[in-house]
């Protein structure tokens, strides 16, 4: 494949927006643009108080025509304060918007070839994306979960891309080995974190509930972890994070059904334990804080000393079956954020419609 293949973003005109349907109250139930939105508040949504404090943009993230988000993977923003968000959506795999809301690309067919799939596979394995900075360029790691028979099985990769989607590295299941193509026997992988030395960091959540560490060119260091309560075993390691808030960088897992992070160091030893999370999913860090999506229905934020500076958006008093897009100040399953370099807050969720949103920092007198 040449590499003019892989230049394959769709750049929206003007007469795609033309095109964006309006919002029918018959088209509601999980399906197309409607599927993003909340109900539109009369005033304004704030989260939080004093410095953490933000503010709803209930336009941002909007999708045109038939396009819809699946259920919420990962999102990203670039070093252009591009926001990257993926779904498990075959229409598009990918959505790419600037940091005010216009979408800037969408990518669907040709991402998918590019990968090495269909659009339909993309959408069944999506998971996690992690933004880099390595030297002057910028790479996204895509984290596949596993889909289709044991026989038949496809994703449980990590592939290393550049902006464009085109494809440099990839391990684990793949068809063939070559120079820039490896096996390894991930089960069910779902983050990847990149530490300033290089290295990467892989956390194997929805299977073996191991830790891998490899160096830059992806040579294996260590393994640890396993299934278990005690520390240096998990119970859904589902996020992986290099913390460089603090003098010497530390590794974050998010040990989500254990309701809890476990800080290690960078070779992988156990040194403490954060408790009292809440289905703790992955992380972000920003001006001196860590960002924690929780599934359990909030958005925590840490300081560099691993306390709680705020939780926002607390949706676990909502009762069974009620729509939390009647809420736009609660969350319902926070699985992925990211902060811009403006500082606002960026949320998307385990829902069958995505639900994108942008929440602009507008900090407030303590």
């Amino acid at each position: 494949m040449s590499t003019s293949e892989y230049l394959f973003p769709r750049r929206l005109t003007r007469r795609d927006f033309l095109h964006t349907t309006g919002l029918a109250a018959a088209g509601l139930a999980l399906s197309g643009v409607s599927d993003a939105a909340d109900t539109k508040p009369t005033e304004a949504v704030r989260l939080g108080s004093g410095q953490a404090t933000y503010t709803l943009d209930p336009e941002w993230g909007q999708l045109p025509g038939k396009m819809k988000y699946g259920f919420g993977c990962a999102l990203v923003v670039d070093s252009q304060d591009r926001v990257i968000v993926t779904s498990r959506s075959a229409d598009p795999c990918v959505a790419i918007f600037d940091r005010e809301g216009k979408l800037l690309e969408t990518w669907s067919k040709d991402f998918a070839g590019a990968v090495g799939f269909t659009p339909q596979q993309v959408a069944a394995t999506a998971h996690g994306l992690y933004w880099s900075k390595e030297g002057k360029d910028e790479f996204l790691y895509w984290t596949e979960n596993v889909a289709g028979p044991k026989d038949k099985r496809i994703g449980a990769r990590v592939y290393k891309t550049d902006l464009k989607g085109k494809i440099l590295y990839q391990i684990g299941n793949v068809d063939k080995e070559t120079a820039t193509s490896v096996k390894f026997d991930f089960t069910n992988p779902t983050d990847v974190a990149i530490a300033p030395n290089g290295d990467i960091y892989v956390v194997d959540g929805y299977g073996s509930q191991k830790v891998h560490r490899f160096d830059r060119n992806f040579k294996l260091l260590k393994t640890m972890g396993g299934p278990g309560k005690e520390h240096g075993k998990f119970n859904t390691c589902h996020g992986v994070w290099v913390n460089t808030l603090k003098k010497e960088p530390e590794i974050y897992i998010a040990d989500r059904a254990n309701n809890r992070l476990e800080v290690y160091s960078l070779e992988l030893e156990y040194k403490r334990t954060i408790p009292e999370m809440r289905l703790p999913c992955c992380f972000y860090q920003h001006n001196g804080q860590l960002y924690i999506p929780e599934l359990g229905a909030r958005v925590s934020i840490l300081d560099d000393k691993d306390k709680l500076v705020a939780r926002l958006g607390d949706g676990s008093g909502l009762k069974k079956g009620e729509d939390v897009r009647k809420h736009p100040e609660m969350f319902s399953t926070p699985h992925a954020l990211t902060v811009d370099s403006k500082g606002d807050l960026y949320v998307i969720e385990w829902l069958p419609y995505g639900r994108p949103r942008k929440f602009r920092h507008t900090p407030a007198s303590s």
